[in-house]
């Protein structure tokens, strides 16, 4: 496993200029995706559903765009339905009286959706394979969200929020 000082890898934009959070967080991103099997993208979303974090290679001069891992379009197509699927089940949770949701996986023939809370309403969304193992796939975002939750500051969401916009 790398290290947040050694090569980001191809799987975010490059995180020049941003605070040892910001850049730490482009490293645990790029971590999942380039370490966990199946994983094809990955979107942080504020609780407000805007992009703060992507796998999008389209974002990367590094890696091709014609890449086509991730859903249709962009890494905003992503941002929107983890958004989206994030605010249905949350609404589903307090009409069952059923607390807080932790995860969500929407199991599709040709793939497989996670959404996962980080902390403040944001969200963690990934697109994996649908031959992925879910429980590897799982475990590796709550380790994700685990380490991000306790840095994602209302000042570090608006830093990634200013660098996702610079980088359109």
């Amino acid at each position: 496993m790398r290290t947040p000082s050694s090569s980001a890898g191809p799987a975010t934009p490059a995180p020049y200029g941003l605070s040892s959070e910001a850049r730490n967080l482009h490293w645990l991103l790029t971590n999942l995706v380039e370490e966990v099997p199946g994983i094809l993208s990955v979107a942080v979303v504020s609780s407000d559903g805007l992009l703060l974090l992507s796998s999008d290679p389209g974002r990367n001069a590094e890696r091709p765009a014609a890449h086509t891992g991730g859903p249709k379009g962009s890494s905003a197509d992503l941002a929107t339905i983890v958004s989206g699927l994030g605010s249905l089940t949350i609404g589903a949770a307090k009409l069952m009286d059923g607390g807080g949701v932790k995860q969500t996986v929407v199991a599709m023939a040709e793939g497989s959706l996670f959404v996962m809370s980080i902390s403040d309403g944001s969200l963690l969304g990934v697109h994996a394979t649908p031959d992925c193992d879910m429980s590897v796939v799982a475990y590796h975002m709550a380790l994700f969200v685990g380490r991000a939750g306790h840095v994602l500051t209302p000042e570090l969401r608006s830093e990634l929020r200013k660098s996702m916009e610079s980088a359109r």
